[in-house]
């Protein structure tokens, strides 16, 4: 379980003392939660997300324990280190939007047609409870040729969810290579 501290102040001299001792800011919410501000050891989130076995992770913050997901990240412009993290509490029984990644496997038989595989969209919005959420859609993108393209409606998403991106919006695809 990944465990964190309250932050006191949410100043910006605050945040900037806590960076430099190797901790990550973190907002945590959710409907009828009240907010938390919290920070977590870098390195250690880092690694409670990677070795993650679901949508969400459980941590502890103060002497409150619950499982979040991921909802937003911000990235430092120059060097891409996170920076400020958004956590969604996931409220058991409680209908909600969620980020659900994307990952692709395989090779595309366009890459040998001098096309270059494009993911335009890596993370959809599905909306259901948590306990019908997918770690994340595994899309086959081996079948794809030059000019074709996975589009949101191909995805089939699990029982009591809904995508709620548009049926049309291209997730992946393989392009002419310039």
């Amino acid at each position: 379980m990944l465990e964190g501290i309250v932050r006191e102040s949410i100043g910006k001299q605050n945040a900037k003392k806590l960076r430099r001792d190797g901790y990550l800011i973190a907002n945590i919410y959710a409907k009828g939660v009240e907010n938390i501000h919290a920070a977590f050891k870098r390195g250690d989130f880092t690694r409670a997300v990677r070795n993650k076995e679901s949508l969400a992770f459980p941590i502890k913050v103060g002497d409150k324990e619950m499982n979040v997901v991921i909802q937003e990240y911000q990235l430092h412009p120059v060097h891409g280190e996170v920076l400020h993290v958004d956590l969604q509490v996931a409220v058991p029984g409680q209908v909600q939007d969620y980020l659900v990644p994307v990952v692709t496997h395989g090779t595309p038989k366009g890459l040998k047609n001098k096309g270059v595989l494009i993911i335009s969209k890596k993370r959809l919005k599905v909306r259901g409870k948590i306990e019908d959420m997918p770690k994340n859609f595994d899309l086959d993108v081996s079948d794809l040729d030059r000019d074709e393209s996975i589009l949101v409606r191909d995805i089939t998403p699990p029982e009591n969810t809904k995508i709620m991106d548009k049926p049309h919006v291209s997730v992946c695809g393989v392009i002419k290579a310039k």
